[in-house]
């Protein structure tokens, strides 16, 4: 599947991190959703993007956004990772990366590690945005804010 600007978000279930089924299609169409796929908790790169997610949740909070972060790490982890760092937000478990074959995520770095995107979703439950970069974290972000900005006017 390959989506543009404008496309429905699909609803998928997957695992949050206290093991529950957390049913995306109970919060498309609700509000704004700010959904980013990382690679693996307590790694450098994705400890710093929660981390910043974390530390911006009172901006997204401002435009009515809900973060939810995605890896393949199982809910232990991912309520370790929660734990560790206090975060405020979800975060599910894609195990098996049917999700992200959904998505079409397709893997970065010569197929090596599992992609860094995040997506923006309208209050309506359709895509406003994608962006990728495995590499600058701070723009995933700055990216999201942006748009969500523009939402509001």
């Amino acid at each position: 599947m390959h989506l543009n600007p404008g496309d429905p978000f699909p609803a998928f279930t997957l695992p949050d991190h206290n093991g529950r089924d957390f049913d995306l299609g109970l919060y498309l169409g609700k509000s704004p959703l700010v959904i980013y796929f990382y690679p693996k908790n307590e790694t450098p790169g994705c400890t710093r993007e929660a981390c910043l997610f974390r530390d911006k949740s009172y901006d997204f909070e401002r435009y009515g956004a809900l973060i939810i972060g995605i890896s393949s790490d199982s809910a232990t982890s991912h309520q370790q990772f929660r734990s560790h760092h206090h975060l405020d937000f979800p975060l599910l478990s894609d195990a098996n990366g049917k999700i992200r074959k959904l998505l079409g995520i397709k893997p970065d770095f010569m197929g090596l590690l599992p992609a860094r995107v995040t997506f923006v979703v309208d209050a309506k439950g359709n895509l406003v945005n994608t962006f990728r970069s495995q590499w600058d974290v701070n723009r995933h972000i700055e990216s999201a804010l942006h748009v969500l900005e523009k939402l509001k006017k």
